[in-house]
């Protein structure tokens, strides 16, 4: 007779993403994993594969979470260009925060750490930044539509730029004790949105 798992795979997934988020892959050993999560290892690689699939699956799942809120907050009907600098202002919060700082941005930590080493890892980070990318890029179309942008502006050019600075205020913010550089950057760069 199979036995039935002992633990709740969804919060030791959202366990495991919180630990490598933390400390990243190459830190986070399968004994912190097992300590962490409280589950042998034998679970932990019958559940989610060995420590590799475990992190791209907490990978997989915090680009679930964190896509859904910018879509919400990107497609929302009205002026598009209030949002687009809202949002661009959240990352640059987020990443100046105390609570933050620390962590930083698991979609950036993961290509600063394991770049284009890991195809894997790597694809998951390009999906990521493709699907902010195109986010960016219909929210400021419909600025431009809707007359908030001038018709001289490249909305697919500063949808790239704004995903490049975003990513880089997640880097900026991580390692940096100012939290004016990073708040400094943002508007400066929206300004280029005028």
């Amino acid at each position: 007779m199979a036995r039935t798992k002992e633990f709740d795979p969804d919060a030791a997934l959202q366990s495991a993403l919180e630990l490598f988020w933390r400390r990243g892959y190459e830190a986070t050993s399968m004994a912190d994993l097992v300590q962490h999560l409280g589950i042998g290892r034998a679970s932990i690689y019958a559940t989610f594969g060995n420590k590799h699939d475990l992190y791209l699956k907490a990978l997989d799942r915090y680009n679930e979470n964190h896509d859904l809120t910018l879509l919400y907050e990107l497609s929302q009907p009205g002026p598009a260009l209030p949002v687009v600098r809202a949002v661009v202002r959240r990352f640059a919060a987020e990443a100046s925060s105390e609570v933050q700082r620390g962590k930083g941005c698991f979609v950036t930590n993961t290509a600063v750490e394991l770049g284009a080493d890991d195809p894997a890892a790597a694809g998951r980070v390009g999906a990521s930044w493709d699907h902010v990318e195109t986010l960016l890029h219909s929210a400021l179309v419909r600025a431009r539509a809707q007359g908030e942008l001038p018709p001289d502006r490249d909305p697919q050019a500063l949808a790239r730029m704004l995903l490049v600075l975003m990513q880089g205020l997640r880097v900026v913010g991580k390692a940096s004790n100012d939290p004016g550089r990073v708040v400094d950057a943002a508007e400066q760069a929206l300004k280029l949105l005028d």
